[in-house]
């Protein structure tokens, strides 16, 4: 499993406020929520985000209120993982459940620049800065939990599982 994209940059205790703030919340349609993905700290994000593209942030990712909707929605803007120094415990889990890859490495939290492409191996935990050619080592999934990101997310994995199509 990899993932490759240009780098957004954030720093440490980014919350789930930040990331989808709760005026937006009663919103159904999931594209419609993600266009307000980091509207506070970065109006500028869903405009310039693309497909595949990669957030790296510092301490703490994704504190804050357990909201489900916080990976969702940036797995929705097309955002294709997210690395950070540490992450939040109920935002690592919620992430996992919805599919969405995540990793951690101080090294690269610290090391990699707005901008930059980064190009990510989930099997080996490498995450490789294209742009300086430097690689850093985060931490790799396990692989049941890759085969849950692989699925799409928890809910896709019990169905495919339960369907004899996942082993």
């Amino acid at each position: 499993m990899e993932a490759r994209g240009r780098v957004f940059k954030y720093g440490d205790n980014v919350d789930t406020d930040v990331i989808i703030p709760a005026r937006y919340l009663a919103i159904q349609d999931k594209k419609e929520l993600a266009s307000h993905c980091m509207e506070d700290i970065d109006k500028e994000f869903v405009k310039n985000v693309a497909s595949g593209d990669i957030m790296v942030a510092g301490k703490n990712f994704g504190c804050g209120s357990s909201r489900e909707h916080a990976p969702m929605v940036i797995k929705e803007a097309g955002v294709s993982c997210v690395i950070a120094e540490t992450f939040a415990r109920i935002f690592f889990r919620n992430a996992i459940n919805i599919g969405l890859p995540i990793i951690e490495s101080r090294e690269a939290s610290e090391g990699i620049k707005p901008g930059d492409e980064v190009m990510i191996d989930f099997d080996l935990g490498e995450i490789k800065d294209i742009t300086t050619g430097v690689s850093y080592k985060g931490t790799p999934f396990p692989a049941f939990m890759q085969r849950i990101i692989n699925a799409g997310g928890l809910v896709n994995y019990i169905n495919e599982e339960d369907n004899g199509s996942i082993r």
